[in-house]
């Protein structure tokens, strides 16, 4: 057998074979590996035989969690002991205790234990690891996906410090990507990487070092060289990546022209009512990589700009999916976008108070504003009563029916009219309302 996926046969994973033998190797994270920051402090060989504070990551998967701690692991020189909160149970954890005590009072040799999804390990687990981490027997680096607020014990938390992995940037996949196509520890330059596949495989990573390492490999052995050129090395191309992932490739742009027809297409198809192609263009979004919080502010935009008051609930339904997605992250996340989808696809529409806030701020623009009028003015200060501020106003309150005769804009813009609420949904309501309001306030 030969080419690539002859030669990638019997390997140990792509993501394990690449993963940084130093801080100086990892992609992302520059917000924690600046100089003197406690990783770097922590990586520091001078620093192994001094105590050292543990760590919890908490990040997104594939965000450098167990990378991080291998690399400093192997940068200080300390003894690296890794455990999975899945498999891993008490007495594991004394075990580790123990052999890292004697480690250190024999041998002198600090201990880092790695011990992923942290959040997986009940109480009486987390309690096991308190000795250690408390007396220095080892140096605990806990990875979890999940807030550690709620799925840590505030004993192990208070003695550690809490650190927040950010998802790697498309920049930092890309030279993962690139150096994985050519370092001997990856593809050894055995195949060539297309524009159009590198910028494939970066968006559907999503932010995800491991996923895009993953598809790289598994496009690389469909490679195949070209048949003019039988001398030249294969190049993986788009359709490699689509065949590796089991799933189309998007034609998507998140800086370029489809990025901004698909976000169109769906505030334009809800506003139309259309759930099927909302959903539709949701789903392009999301396959695709585009940023959640972009569609979620989306949303928040159209229920105030679209629906406004004709269902005054989908404004907070909308705020509601963007605190969830920022909360649960994806995938997870795509579930309350599409319910905020489908609720404001269905919903009665009006935009009413959009119209009214443009009007109002045209006319401000356009010199179509006038003092005051007196009996609104500010009354408190010294000197305001004298001028006759406050002079003729009717507390509202002391009405009869909470609304008192008397005018609010000034003499320049008097009658004029900025809302008006249509006859639809919750709407309906207000319009009827609004039109006994104005009658009263203008003494009718």
């Amino acid at each position: 057998m030969t080419g690539p996926s002859a030669l990638f046969q019997g390997l140990t994973p792509l993501a394990v074979r690449m993963r940084p033998t130093s801080l100086d190797e990892v992609a992302g994270q520059s917000h924690l590996l600046r100089a003197g920051s406690p990783l770097v402090t922590l990586a520091n060989p001078e620093a192994a035989a001094r105590a050292a504070t543990s760590v919890i990551l908490w990040g997104p998967p594939g965000t450098g969690k167990t990378t991080l701690a291998q690399a400093i692991a192997r940068s200080s020189g300390r003894r690296f002991v890794e455990l999975s909160a899945v498999t891993a149970g008490v007495r594991d954890v004394r075990e580790v205790m123990q052999e890292a005590l004697t480690q250190r009072d024999l041998y002198g040799q600090s201990t880092i234990l790695f011990l992923d999804e942290i959040h997986r390990f009940t109480k009486a687990q987390q309690d096991a690891l308190l000795p250690g981490v408390e007396n220095g027997w080892v140096v605990l680096i806990a990875a979890t996906t999940e807030n550690p607020s709620f799925s840590v014990i505030s004993p192990l938390l208070s003695r550690s410090l809490l650190l927040t992995l950010k998802p790697l940037t498309d920049e930092d996949l890309g030279m993962l990507l690139d150096r994985a196509v050519t370092d001997a520890r990856g593809l050894s330059g055995a195949v060539a990487l297309g524009d159009e596949a590198r910028a494939a495989l970066v968006r559907l990573a999503s932010g995800d070092a491991r996923r895009a390492l993953t598809a790289l490999e598994a496009a690389a052995s469909l490679a195949t060289p070209d048949e003019d050129d039988a001398g030249r090395i294969p190049e993986i191309s788009a359709d490699n990546v689509a065949q590796a992932v089991d799933r189309a490739l998007l034609r998507y742009d998140r800086q370029g022209d489809e990025h901004y027809d698909v976000i169109s297409a769906f505030i334009k198809s809800i506003r139309g009512s259309d759930v099927d192609a909302a959903m539709h263009y949701l789903a392009r979004m999301i396959e695709a990589g585009e940023d959640p919080r972009f569609i979620a502010r989306r949303l928040i935009i159209s229920a105030a700009e679209d629906i406004g008051l004709a269902d005054p609930q989908a404004l907070p339904i909308a705020v509601a999916a963007a605190d969830a997605v920022q909360f649960i992250g994806m995938p997870e996340g795509r579930i309350p976008l599409a319910e905020a989808t489908a609720y404001l696809a269905t919903t009665a529409k009006s935009n009413a108070a959009y119209l009214a806030i443009d009007a109002a701020i045209s006319d401000v623009r356009s010199g179509g504003f006038g003092r005051v009028p007196i009996h609104l003015r500010d009354a408190h200060y010294p000197g305001a009563k004298r001028l006759g501020h406050g002079k003729g106003y009717v507390y509202p309150h002391d009405a009869e029916i909470g609304i008192a005769p008397q005018q609010y804009l000034p003499d320049e813009l008097r009658g004029r009219r900025y809302y008006e609420p249509k006859a639809l949904g919750a709407e309906r309501d207000v319009q009827a309302r609004l039109e006994k309001i104005r009658r009263i306030l203008d003494g009718g």
